[in-house]
């Protein structure tokens, strides 16, 4: 975007009416089932190439189109920075006072005006969180590759870095060549001489679920940046700017919502990417992430991927309702487990952390359900081996819920949640081992 039209591009934008009705909010989830939202959308007609809805905790799928197609992500690509800078923040590596010195290589980046960008000059220095907030309200490219640079070492570097850490957060047939999501070009020498000019950052509206769950769950306080609609880079220099989110789903700016909550995450556009949006909203408590590929990108002020998230955000929170679980909780199907060798044949067993469930409007909570897998250690038989601790975690109660279509990222129709026996698996004595040996025999 063409750093000229920032700051008339709000203005631009008159309110925008958008498409989907009204959305009731979900009441607080108790142990069995939250209040069902009052009035419903049972489609979605997604104006995109793709988009996908999850739980943010979960990772549950509640809307899909076209969600494992790998398509340009543009400055999306920006949440599997931050990912790496946060984990070296949370390691100790790097530190929000810490001052970056910038490569001329990186400040011929930020200097392009036809880029996102806040003015970074070769030589100086700039805290890591201010080039962090940069990277993140105004999706500027020289700030997120400075930063690239102190973690990793060289822009290079950190891209197999992203490489590694997207395989580990399941992400799947990516493509990464740089750190801001811009093409290969005009990365200028931060990018490959061997890649074409035109190759930029790929992977599928799944895979920046995935990130983004993943984020939200290890490093929740990213939304205490992305939630801020407007902050000075830089004031009271010559360089001073005045960021504007580009999420305008924020409070009070053009596409908000007044009935969804929406405090993040990212936005990405690029003439081979369209425009992109991945957003997250918390109502009552019940928070989703969605994505956003390819929506229409008509001018700088279309509002069409905020449009198609209001949609998919509206229909989520319309038609399914949440039933929650507690840790000390039983759930169906994993209230006991057999045992082996012990005094007890069966041992009572309940869920060793919360888990929340949605279902729709039409279905029932008790088509929730699950089933106990053992940890290998512990299991022989088929059945728990004793002797086993009061409290212990035995293995996994794998829920999942009858008649769901889409479950969950990985492409699994189930969601792990820890397992626990309520009192010690005590060993029987050798007699009652041999009796049993025997009349098992008959």
């Amino acid at each position: 975007m063409k750093k000229q039209l920032r700051q008339v591009l709000i203005g631009l934008v008159t309110a925008v009416t958008l498409v989907t009705g009204g959305l009731s909010g979900l009441g607080a989830s108790a142990p069995v089932v939250a209040q069902a939202a009052t009035s419903s959308t049972s489609t979605v007609n997604l104006q995109a190439k793709a988009g996908i809805a999850v739980d943010a905790k979960t990772g549950q799928i509640l809307y899909d189109k076209n969600s494992d197609k790998a398509l340009p992500v543009a400055s999306m690509t920006k949440l599997l920075s931050i990912y790496l800078v946060l984990q070296a923040i949370h390691s100790g590596k790097l530190k929000w006072d810490k001052k970056i010195t910038v490569s001329k290589d990186v400040a011929k980046v930020a200097k392009d005006t036809n880029l996102s960008n806040v003015p970074l000059r070769a030589g100086h220095s700039y805290t890591v969180k201010s080039l962090y907030q940069a990277s993140l309200i105004y999706s500027a490219n020289g700030a997120v590759e400075a930063l690239a640079s102190a973690v990793a070492g060289s822009p290079h570097a950190f891209v197999t870095q992203m490489k590694a850490q997207a395989k580990k957060l399941g992400m799947t047939n990516v493509k990464i060549y740089n750190a801001c999501g811009l093409t290969n070009k005009q990365v200028g020498n931060l990018g490959y001489s061997n890649v074409a000019g035109s190759a930029e950052n790929e992977w599928s509206a799944a895979d920046q679920a995935k990130l983004a769950v993943a984020l939200l769950n290890k490093y929740p306080e990213v939304l205490q940046t992305t939630k801020i609609d407007k902050l000075w880079f830089a004031k009271g220099t010559q360089d001073a700017t005045k960021m504007d989110n580009w999420n305008w789903m924020l409070k009070g700016l053009t596409a908000s919502y007044s009935k969804l909550h929406v405090d993040g995450l990212k936005t990405g556009t690029s003439d081979a990417a369209g425009a992109n949006f991945t957003g997250t909203s918390d109502n009552d408590g019940n928070r989703i992430v969605t994505v956003v590929l390819h929506a229409s990108h008509k001018s700088e002020t279309d509002p069409a991927r905020f449009q198609q998230t209001q949609k998919m955000m509206s229909y989520v929170y319309n038609n399914f309702k949440t039933v929650s679980y507690q840790a000390g909780d039983q759930i169906k199907g994993a209230k006991s487990i057999k045992t082996n060798d012990a005094k007890e044949k069966t041992a009572k067993t309940v869920l060793g952390q919360d888990v929340k469930l949605w279902i729709r409007n039409d279905q029932v909570a008790s088509n929730v359900s699950a089933k106990p897998q053992l940890k290998a250690k512990l299991e022989k038989n088929k059945a728990l081996e004793a002797p086993v601790k009061k409290d212990a975690t035995i293995g996994t109660a794998n829920v999942s819920m009858k008649g769901d279509q889409l479950g969950f990222l990985g492409n699994t129709k189930t969601t792990k949640v820890p397992l626990k026996v309520t009192q010690a698996v005590e060993k029987a004595n050798i007699f009652v081992r041999i009796w049993r040996s025997i009349v098992s025999l008959f």
